[in-house]
């Protein structure tokens, strides 16, 4: 079972489209719960994670975030961020049979322009971050961001695509 940890900031659509797409994992059995932890947020950002049945923290300590996790890998998106078809059966295989932490690959469809791609340094949580929960709660420090969970870490590469957020705040 996997949980899924979103940090959020006055971005409820991203959230929403996010949340859309994990719908699919829930009812495969492999999305066992959503995290959302938000920094005050003056939108709608805990209206849309309550319908969507998530927890939603507007104070936490993320050392007891991750040992409240009900699965035993967690998941990192950024709000706006959409994996592509066959994430499900991929990481539930992945988690099957690996330990160590993964990322998605880098949508092929949305590409940022060259000079951004070279210019730019891209999030820590671009293409997410799967992690087993042993490995968070031995990471985990108070007042933590989750983009620190994905420093220092070598990464395998998921061949199942992951739509990055900044598609979606582009969009608005």
């Amino acid at each position: 079972m996997l949980t899924v940890v979103l940090e959020c900031q006055d971005q409820e659509p991203e959230l929403a489209q996010t949340l859309s797409v994990l719908v699919a994992g829930a009812v495969e059995g492999l999305v066992s719960d959503v995290v959302v932890l938000d920094h005050d947020s003056r939108d709608g950002t805990s209206r849309v994670a309550d319908a969507a049945g998530c927890r939603f923290h507007s104070q936490w300590d993320i050392k007891d975030i991750v040992r409240s996790a009900r699965g035993e890998w967690l998941l990192f998106v950024e709000p706006g961020a959409r994996p592509q078809t066959g994430w499900i059966d991929e990481i539930a295989e992945y988690m099957a049979l690996n330990k160590l932490p993964a990322r998605f690959t880098a949508s092929r469809g949305y590409r940022r322009p060259f000079l951004q791609r070279i210019r730019r340094a891209s999030s820590p949580l671009e293409l997410g971050l799967l992690l087993p929960k042993k490995q968070a709660i031995a990471a985990a420090r108070s007042g933590m961001r989750l983009s620190e969970f994905a420093k220092g870490q070598k990464l395998r590469k998921l061949s199942s695509e992951l739509i990055p957020s900044w598609v979606a705040r582009a969009a608005r």
